[in-house]
């Protein structure tokens, strides 16, 4: 091959990377909400993976949507019912996929007794004891946290899109536990550059929205969910799909609750 032929090559492939990123960006945004489909047709394993790099994108357009509801909703109610009518537009905005992954991870990790009965408690569409244990413990934090929240509109945009991003983390760090699956495709595809892509944009925003905060929340959310890829590791061979939804859950979770805590201090 000649200079110019290599030269030709690697501008196609670029080509063909920048020509990518808008379809992952819409990808994510189909994959982790209820947004009508910009794009009618199943996406490739290719497009599913590098949408990883864009996960925390799709927060922050959550986040924002979410922002907007809480400035409107603020003018006509306290702001005890603006936090619950909120909790219940977040559910509704992502089809509670994320919750429903959390549900049941808590059956799975903690009702099995070997990993093969935990995985397969993980598939098991039915309710226990645990899931609604946890659920019920998960919902009201949530809404106590954005009861007692000051500046509440700049929390959702940051836990919105730090949640996602634990998800991005999670899918390039740390091994899948199922052979096949959307989670299987997701890991099998992505790689360093998608996350690279979703950790600058994660910070950005961050600093953008809450100033120097968002650095104590980025390592906090980084910590998190390293504890719970290591928790599960414990529990089955690697991480799920539901393992994925039950990280964004407890990174919004305490992105809310450090941002209390915040507010309080510096109060």
């Amino acid at each position: 091959m000649t200079h110019q032929d290599s030269q030709e090559a690697t501008d196609d492939d670029r080509g063909s990377w920048l020509r990518l990123q808008p379809v992952a960006f819409v990808a994510a945004l189909q994959f982790l909400t209820l947004v009508p489909p910009l794009i009618r047709r199943m996406f490739t394993s290719r497009e599913m993976g590098a949408a990883v790099g864009y996960f925390p994108a799709a927060g922050l357009v959550i986040g924002l949507a979410l922002a907007a509801l809480n400035w409107g909703l603020g003018m006509l109610f306290p702001g005890s019912i603006v936090a619950g009518l909120l909790l219940v537009s977040w559910l509704i905005i992502t089809g509670a996929l994320h919750l429903d992954g959390f549900l049941d991870s808590c059956d799975g990790l903690l009702g099995g007794f070997t990993p093969e009965s935990r995985m397969r408690i993980m598939r098991d569409e039915s309710v226990g004891s645990f899931a609604l244990a946890g659920g019920v413990m998960l919902l009201l934090l949530k809404y106590a946290a954005l009861a007692a929240l000051v500046q509440r509109g700049p929390a959702l945009v940051v836990a919105a899109m730090l949640g996602r991003w634990g998800m991005a983390l999670s899918v390039k760090g740390f091994p899948y536990a199922r052979l096949e699956g959307v989670g299987r495709t997701l890991k099998d595809n992505v790689g360093w550059r998608q996350i690279v892509l979703a950790t600058g944009i994660a910070l950005l925003a961050a600093l953008l929205v809450v100033g120097w905060k968002g650095i104590i929340l980025l390592v906090l959310a980084g910590l998190a969910v390293w504890a719970i890829a290591r928790f599960t590791m414990h529990k089955i061979p690697g991480l799920t799909g539901d393992i994925y939804g039950a990280t964004c859950e407890l990174v919004e979770l305490i992105v809310l609750l450090a941002l209390v805590a915040l507010e309080r201090g510096v109060g």
